[in-house]
């Protein structure tokens, strides 16, 4: 499975503000933040987070509200599905 469209990588820097306040992905878009460095802080409405590392991606599902706060220095990128990613696509 290849994603139809990947982000450019960000850093803590260049991270733009769009993704660092509430968002959602489009109806059936799945999305597969990872992060290439660092630590970044996935969170959701209802109290929700997750830390993602390079070891950890974060999965994003249709239409889900969500935002990201980095930890430290990171290097991040999303990566976007048209159907729900196997597995071992997120792992």
């Amino acid at each position: 499975m290849r994603p139809y469209r990947t982000t450019a990588v960000f850093d803590e820097s260049t991270l733009p503000a769009a993704l660092r306040q509430e968002h959602r992905t489009k109806a059936g878009a799945w999305g597969i933040i990872r992060v290439v460095e660092g630590e970044l802080r996935l969170l959701f409405p209802d109290g929700r987070s997750e830390l993602l590392d390079p070891r950890k991606p974060g999965l994003i599902r249709p239409e889900e509200t969500h935002w990201v706060e980095p930890v430290g220095a990171m290097r991040m990128q999303v990566e976007f599905y048209d159907c729900e990613p196997e597995s071992g696509e997120i792992e």
